[in-house]
């Protein structure tokens, strides 16, 4: 399976951007600073997932009553 075929269609996608970034000359503290910023990212990611979960969860309780 080629990469490409699991990355956002639009060409001008951050994340698609992202992931096509040549690593190659960068140190490895800045590796480690895109660890970091990356691990923050999907922290951030999450959180809103859950929020939007939670907000569903709320709406169909009060639709249901």
């Amino acid at each position: 399976m080629d990469m490409d075929e699991d990355l956002p269609r639009k060409a001008d996608d951050p994340l698609a951007q992202l992931l096509r970034q040549d690593l190659g000359p960068l140190s490895m503290a800045d590796l480690e600073a895109r660890i970091v910023a990356l691990q923050s990212e999907i922290t951030r990611t999450r959180s809103k997932i859950e929020s939007a979960v939670n907000h569903k969860a709320s709406a169909e309780a009060l639709f249901k009553r």
